[in-house]
């Protein structure tokens, strides 16, 4: 089992010694951050961030049962008028722990909290199809592939294209009733 914390600024080195080449930062950001991480664009990007009702993300570190950080998520680009919101930036950091189900258990907990905390109607995601365990994983976790969108990044001379997904509320609530 996994808890999600608010990530602060005592947890930016861990996640920068995670994030050590261009690639993962690409995997995990898009073109959102540069190469390397820094202490000031974690900074910006928790700024106005995890206050209910009045944010439009919240970022969290993942810690394991022993109290260890292992990951990092969040639920950004939320919409309280339409209820919806983005996971984002999802990445199990540490090495010994992937291949374990935290991916899994991470995504589990942030809808459990954007569908029964913030009241969301809608989580969507995109993530890039050279990643096909991150696809698994949020299958694995409900989401449904709405579409690609092809050859919507390059990087070192490759094509990454973009696969949409979706889970809504109703669908989440079915897999979840016990």
């Amino acid at each position: 089992m996994v808890r999600l914390e608010r990530f602060e600024q005592g947890d930016f080195q861990q996640l920068i010694e995670w994030i050590n080449d261009e690639e993962l930062l690409i995997a995990w950001s898009g073109n959102l951050f540069s190469f390397p991480l820094t202490q000031h664009s974690l900074e910006w990007y928790i700024s106005d961030t995890n206050e209910v009702n009045n944010s439009t993300a919240f970022v969290f570190k993942v810690v394991d049962e022993d109290g260890k950080m292992i990951g990092h998520i969040s639920l950004g680009s939320i919409s309280w008028k339409d209820r919806s919101a983005r996971l984002t930036r999802v990445l199990v950091g540490d090495s010994g722990s992937r291949g374990k189900g935290y991916c899994y258990e991470m995504v589990k907990a942030v809808l459990k909290i954007a569908f029964e905390e913030l009241k969301l109607h809608r989580v969507g995601l995109g993530v890039y199809g050279s990643n096909p365990g991150a696809v698994r994983c949020y299958e694995r976790a409900g989401f449904i592939t709405e579409g690609v969108s092809r050859d919507i990044m390059r990087y070192k001379n490759n094509w990454l294209s973009m696969i949409e997904m979706s889970i809504l509320e109703d669908e989440w609530r079915q897999q979840n009733a016990s």
